[in-house]
């Protein structure tokens, strides 16, 4: 079973200005989280921790790939990922999430990136993820030309209009 406690950070322990951390995350990671849209991938994380007066500043740097389904054919494709997200991080009562912000128990002084690292590869991965040009699956492609829409209207085309619905456009002013 893969733990997730290298990524549990104790903010009052940090004692340098500036910290720097890497992740090297995989499918592991993502069975351990248990999030139900990616489950595969391989990611390098980089966090960047500013102590200031008040909060924390976050910096995250992921780069890596998941694997996704293809809108088009429903294979599962390759998505590569590159993204910088920062996140605000203070020292209060009770933990919460407002915005950008996180406020996290003053007892406790523990921040979790796991759901964070997720959330923010969840927002890099495109709306719309389809292969490249010619690498779909080929008879997903070929049924989905066959079923579409497009296809109907040509056909629909070709048949003669209903002559009475001629007479009626003759009608017309």
């Amino acid at each position: 079973m893969y733990s997730l406690e290298p990524l549990k950070i104790d903010l009052k322990a940090l004692k340098e200005a500036e910290s720097q951390l890497d992740f090297d995350l995989d499918d592991r990671y993502f069975a351990a989280l248990d999030g139900s849209q990616l489950e595969h991938g391989t990611l390098h994380v980089s966090v960047s921790i500013r102590k200031m007066t008040g909060f924390f500043e976050i910096l995250f740097h992921t780069e890596g790939s998941v694997i996704v389904s293809c809108d088009r054919c429903l294979d599962d494709m390759e998505q590569p990922i590159e993204a910088d997200n920062t996140l605000m991080v203070k020292l209060g009562d009770t933990y919460a999430e407002e915005d950008d912000t996180v406020t996290v128990s003053e007892l406790e002084g523990i921040l979790d990136l796991s759901w964070f690292i997720y959330e923010f590869t969840m927002l890099a991965i495109p709306i719309k993820h389809v292969h490249a040009p010619g690498k779909c699956n080929s008879a997903m492609t070929q049924k989905l030309d066959e079923l579409s829409g497009a296809a109907r209207s040509g056909e629909e085309e070709a048949e003669a209009v209903d002559p009475r619905w001629e007479k009626l456009k003759s009608l017309k002013i």
